[in-house]
């Protein structure tokens, strides 16, 4: 197998509802795991880009938001060998449950730095032990266990069970250009990459529950401006219709999962869904679909491993934009060099939109990604693009893509710190 075929099966996991809720939870859950007792407190320290992210995202299985009742749900019905989907099972009597650790003041959460490197420490105190989980790196790669004061578990993140952390030790993306990415999506034997078929599977049922369901009110005006159909002869339509719908379904925590990628279900669905699109409404083959995204994720994967996983900026848009943006370029027959100029659109348009967390807003976000990524295709393969000494663009598509990364981590962590700060004053009207 490729290297860069482990590489984006590693990454592809499924998430239920924002990938940070069911991050807290599920290092909540384990943590209970190693405790007996009537609970006594709860707490959960995180970095800045995990608050940020979960400070007012949807539940699953709940109509409440926020960490602190992701915490509180993680301990009274989270399971930890879901991982992500931690919070699969919850039932009502767990929300009233969780609603009354809330209200009781059991559980707390914490800053712990501004950074956009992945931190969750969940400590859960019972009236007979103490038990703390410390994850790292990614969202399920737990690094340290202690039970009243004993280390049971302690390694470092490269030993990790989460694709995240081989991503930096064995299979460094970066030591790949565009074109070898190019020439890698474009020779591998299709049965080696089959398993994203497994992506569009879990995506399209969570844009069905998207469409359906009475909570969304995004996804029926999107319909409504696609004519009244899932499916038109406008794909760009159809690209946000589908693409977005399924982005707030999962934002505001309906109970189906998204396949997310380099930790995040709303990348995934946007290295995905307009892919889709494109490939109902203009008849591309299977085969074409699965090479352009491979494409679609390893050049969301090159920008993110820069900008880190949680920053100030939106890598749903800028990063899986950009990768869906170059896979449309293949779909479409173009070039490297398309793909090259594809990404100084992008750079020099949307790169500095701020990531303010996990929620409603990610869906316009996504609409504002797919409509760049359009007309970044469409100016580009006319020879329309903004020339390389502008801007950040660099004299290479891989030179651009760092600095992409770069206006994130470090250039954002300012930028980290003022959202957080307006978060926490919201708290205290």
């Amino acid at each position: 197998m490729h290297e860069l075929t482990r590489l984006i099966k590693d990454d592809m996991k499924p998430a239920l509802g924002v990938t940070e809720p069911g991050a807290i939870a599920f290092a909540v859950a384990k943590a209970r795991s190693y405790t007996k007792g009537n609970v006594v407190k709860i707490n959960v320290a995180m970095n800045s880009g995990m608050y940020k992210n979960a400070f007012t995202c949807g539940i699953p299985n709940s109509s409440e938001v926020g960490n602190v009742f992701a915490a509180a749900l993680g301990y009274v019905a989270g399971n930890a060998e879901k991982g992500l989907e931690a919070l699969e099972d919850v039932t009502e009597k767990d929300n009233i449950e969780a609603h009354r650790l809330v209200k009781a003041g059991v559980v707390t959460v914490e800053l712990k730095g501004i950074t956009s490197k992945i931190f969750i420490e969940a400590e859960i105190i019972t009236e007979s032990d103490t038990a703390v989980v410390t994850i790292e790196d990614s969202h399920t790669n737990i690094t340290k266990i202690i039970v009243n004061g004993k280390v049971e578990m302690e390694q470092k993140c490269e030993e990790g069970n989460d694709g995240d952390a081989l991503l930096k030790e064995v299979f460094d993306i970066h030591k790949y250009t565009l074109k070898q990415l190019y020439d890698y999506i474009t020779t591998v034997d299709i049965k080696e990459i089959s398993f994203i078929k497994e992506a569009y599977k879990v995506n399209l049922e969570l844009y069905d529950e998207g469409l359906k369901n009475p909570r969304t009110t995004f996804a029926r005006h999107l319909l409504k401006n696609n004519g009244g159909e899932e499916i038109s002869k406008n794909e760009q339509s159809t690209a946000s219709l589908l693409c977005n719908a399924a982005i707030e379904a999962r934002v505001i925590g309906l109970d189906k999962p998204a396949m997310s990628i380099t930790g995040s279900g709303a990348h995934g669905i946007i290295a995905t869904m307009p892919l889709y699109a494109a490939y109902k409404v203009n008849g591309y083959t299977e085969e074409q679909l699965l090479r352009a995204t491979a494409l679609s994720y390893l050049v969301c994967m090159y920008i993110k491993e820069y900008s880190g996983k949680l920053s100030a900026f939106c890598g749903c848009a800028i990063a899986a934009g950009s990768g869906m943006a170059c896979a449309l370029v293949y779909l479409r027959g173009g070039t490297v060099d398309m793909m090259t100029h594809v990404l100084n659109n992008m750079a020099s348009s949307i790169t500095g939109m701020i990531c303010d967390g996990g929620n409603q807003g990610c869906t316009m976000k996504g609409i504002v990604a797919v409509d760049a990524a359009y007309k970044a295709v469409d100016f580009a393969m006319s020879g329309v693009y903004i020339d390389d000494v502008h801007g950040i663009n660099g004299k290479t598509p891989e030179e651009t893509m760092k600095n992409m990364g770069r206006i994130a981590s470090p250039g954002m962590i300012g930028t980290e710190k003022t959202i957080v700060e307006i978060f926490e004053n919201k708290r205290k009207v």
